[in-house]
Protein backbone atom coordinates (compact mmCIF):
# COMPACT_ATOMS: atom_id res chain seq x y z
CA UNK A 1 0.00 0.00 0.00
CA UNK A 2 1.44 3.14 -0.96
CA UNK A 3 1.59 6.24 1.52
CA UNK A 4 1.22 9.73 -1.01
CA UNK A 5 1.47 12.47 1.46
CA UNK A 6 1.54 15.89 -0.42
CA UNK A 7 4.22 18.04 1.96
CA UNK A 8 4.07 21.56 2.66
CA UNK A 9 6.93 24.32 3.15
CA UNK A 10 6.56 25.55 6.78
CA UNK A 11 6.12 29.24 5.77
CA UNK A 12 3.65 28.50 3.26
CA UNK A 13 1.27 26.51 6.23
CA UNK A 14 2.24 29.67 8.62
CA UNK A 15 0.98 31.84 6.06
CA UNK A 16 -2.68 29.61 5.50
CA UNK A 17 -3.21 29.31 9.10
CA UNK A 18 -2.73 33.23 9.81
CA UNK A 19 -5.30 33.65 6.87
CA UNK A 20 -7.77 31.60 8.28
CA UNK A 21 -7.85 32.84 11.81
CA UNK A 22 -8.03 36.49 10.28
CA UNK A 23 -11.02 35.40 8.41
CA UNK A 24 -12.90 33.33 11.52
CA UNK A 25 -11.65 36.51 13.45
CA UNK A 26 -13.01 38.88 10.92
CA UNK A 27 -16.24 36.72 10.64
CA UNK A 28 -17.23 36.60 14.31
CA UNK A 29 -16.95 39.74 14.78
CA UNK A 30 -20.62 41.77 14.82
CA UNK A 31 -20.90 45.17 12.87
CA UNK A 32 -21.97 47.78 15.05
CA UNK A 33 -24.42 48.82 12.37
CA UNK A 34 -26.40 45.49 13.14
CA UNK A 35 -27.41 46.25 16.40
CA UNK A 36 -28.01 49.46 16.22
CA UNK A 37 -31.22 51.86 15.83
CA UNK A 38 -32.27 55.00 16.31
CA UNK A 39 -31.41 57.50 18.69
CA UNK A 40 -31.21 57.02 22.32
CA UNK A 41 -34.17 58.52 24.48
CA UNK A 42 -33.26 62.57 25.10
CA UNK A 43 -34.07 61.15 29.19
CA UNK A 44 -30.97 58.66 28.52
CA UNK A 45 -27.81 60.88 29.05
CA UNK A 46 -23.69 60.21 29.12
CA UNK A 47 -20.53 61.17 31.19
CA UNK A 48 -17.05 60.87 29.26
CA UNK A 49 -14.03 60.88 30.56
CA UNK A 50 -10.72 59.41 29.38
CA UNK A 51 -11.50 55.62 30.87
CA UNK A 52 -15.49 55.83 31.25
CA UNK A 53 -18.75 56.44 29.65
CA UNK A 54 -21.00 56.39 32.28
CA UNK A 55 -24.52 55.61 31.13
CA UNK A 56 -27.45 57.02 33.50
CA UNK A 57 -31.54 55.84 31.98
CA UNK A 58 -33.58 59.00 33.38
CA UNK A 59 -36.58 57.26 31.68
CA UNK A 60 -39.47 55.57 33.52
CA UNK A 61 -39.48 52.60 31.24
CA UNK A 62 -35.84 49.74 30.61
CA UNK A 63 -33.80 50.80 27.44
CA UNK A 64 -31.25 48.85 25.31
CA UNK A 65 -28.23 50.99 24.15
CA UNK A 66 -25.08 51.12 22.69
CA UNK A 67 -22.51 53.58 22.44
CA UNK A 68 -21.10 55.11 18.84
CA UNK A 69 -17.81 56.27 19.15
CA UNK A 70 -15.74 58.62 16.86
CA UNK A 71 -13.49 56.16 15.28
CA UNK A 72 -16.59 53.71 15.41
CA UNK A 73 -15.56 51.38 17.78
CA UNK A 74 -18.13 48.57 18.38
CA UNK A 75 -19.60 47.79 21.93
CA UNK A 76 -21.85 45.62 23.37
CA UNK A 77 -25.49 46.54 23.64
CA UNK A 78 -26.53 47.27 27.42
CA UNK A 79 -29.76 46.76 28.70
CA UNK A 80 -30.37 50.01 31.69
CA UNK A 81 -33.39 49.92 34.01
CA UNK A 82 -35.25 52.53 34.69
CA UNK A 83 -33.11 55.05 36.51
CA UNK A 84 -30.00 52.58 36.09
CA UNK A 85 -26.63 53.17 35.21
CA UNK A 86 -23.95 51.34 32.80
CA UNK A 87 -20.73 51.67 32.08
CA UNK A 88 -18.51 51.98 28.41
CA UNK A 89 -15.31 52.57 27.53
CA UNK A 90 -13.69 55.96 27.86
CA UNK A 91 -12.17 57.94 25.23
CA UNK A 92 -8.64 57.09 26.17
CA UNK A 93 -5.41 58.84 25.53
CA UNK A 94 -6.20 58.70 21.77
CA UNK A 95 -9.38 60.88 21.81
CA UNK A 96 -11.97 57.65 20.67
CA UNK A 97 -14.99 60.53 21.78
CA UNK A 98 -18.91 59.62 22.33
CA UNK A 99 -20.42 60.82 19.13
CA UNK A 100 -24.04 59.21 20.34
CA UNK A 101 -25.92 57.03 22.23
CA UNK A 102 -28.46 54.09 20.16
CA UNK A 103 -31.00 51.96 20.65
CA UNK A 104 -30.06 48.37 19.99
CA UNK A 105 -31.83 44.78 20.16
CA UNK A 106 -29.13 43.05 22.89
CA UNK A 107 -31.17 39.74 21.47
CA UNK A 108 -28.70 40.17 18.15
CA UNK A 109 -26.14 40.78 20.44
CA UNK A 110 -26.47 37.56 22.12
CA UNK A 111 -27.38 35.68 18.75
CA UNK A 112 -23.99 37.03 17.19
CA UNK A 113 -22.02 35.45 19.80
CA UNK A 114 -21.00 38.35 21.68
Amino acid sequence: MANHMTRISCPAALATMAAAGLLMALSTTPPAVAVTGSPAPECVEYFQSWRYTDVHNRCGDTVSVTVEYTNGQWVPCRVIDADGWATFPGYGTDGNYVTALRTCDPALVTASGA
